[in-house]
């Protein structure tokens, strides 16, 4: 499990790096237009993914152990929207285009806020990868499963790509020189591995609630796409231009999870 788990992890955190190093190519000027657009596309890939990789899984395992399906799915999302409605109030971070710095008083760098917005986002994106791996482990017999995982991980690291360069974008924007800007995008998606990590190393100490942490991660992800992603996507003069990376990143995940799962 952990080989599967750390190919899928490592693969997630590559696209972010890939994705941090469009700013070598893009003038900061065109930043802005071809942010919307990764940033719907990462929306569409993570409303999908939320579907079909998290809450519909929770709701089929509860039901084969002779659960009512919609309970830990219904109930095991609202935790994870109020989970990350917590971190959004606790953590000092600062969103592109804003001076308005959320979460608790911080002294801290411009640049600083605007990474850890991103950063604290992507924590339920670890977790989903993470859970879907360590569901897998758990039905050893079924590829099936592991297939799901697999096509789970290739959704998120494709979305990972705009991602990536919507965070590196903005600081190159900002003022950040390129390398920096890079290497601060690419820093931004550490904590997917990480959360990946500790959460399949502690999974079998949670096989009894799989169910609801699956609904967790796919509560806590709807939370960044219609708190921050959707929004962003569709300021400024560009909002066709993120609807239509909404709709092709849910196309996208959409294939792969039911193409692969």
């Amino acid at each position: 499990m952990l080989l599967w788990a750390g190919g899928g992890l490592g693969f997630i955190f590559l696209m972010t790096a890939l994705g941090a190093a469009t700013v070598f190519f893009f003038h900061k000027s065109e930043a802005g237009k071809f942010q919307t657009v990764f940033l719907g596309f990462a929306a569409g890939v993570m409303i999908a993914a939320s579907i079909w990789s998290l809450l519909i899984p929770s709701i089929e395992e509860t039901e084969a152990r002779g659960g009512i399906g919609w309970i830990p799915a219904a109930f095991g999302f609202i935790l994870g929207v109020l989970f990350l409605l917590g971190l959004d109030r606790l953590i000092p971070h600062l969103h592109p285009g804003s001076n308005m710095i959320e979460g608790l008083p911080s002294a801290s760098k411009r640049t600083t806020l605007l990474v850890s917005a991103v950063t604290l986002h992507n924590l339920p994106e670890g977790m989903a990868v993470g859970l879907s791996f360590a569901l897998a482990a758990q039905h050893g017999s079924d590829p099936e499963l592991y297939a799901a995982a697999a096509a789970l991980a290739l959704g998120i690291g494709i979305q990972n790509f705009p991602e990536g360069a919507a965070v590196a974008l903005p600081l190159r924007r900002e003022g950040c020189s390129v390398s920096k800007a890079f290497w601060l995008g690419t820093l931004s998606g550490a904590v997917e591995p990480v959360a990946g990590f500790i959460t399949v190393m502690l999974a079998g100490l949670f096989i009894p609630v799989m169910p609801w942490l699956l609904a967790f991660s796919a509560g806590a992800m709807m939370y960044v796409v219609v708190e921050e992603l959707i929004p962003e996507a569709h300021l400024g003069e560009h909002s066709h231009a993120g609807t239509l990376g909404v709709m092709s990143g849910f196309l996208v995940m959409m294939v792969l999870d039911v193409a692969l799962g």
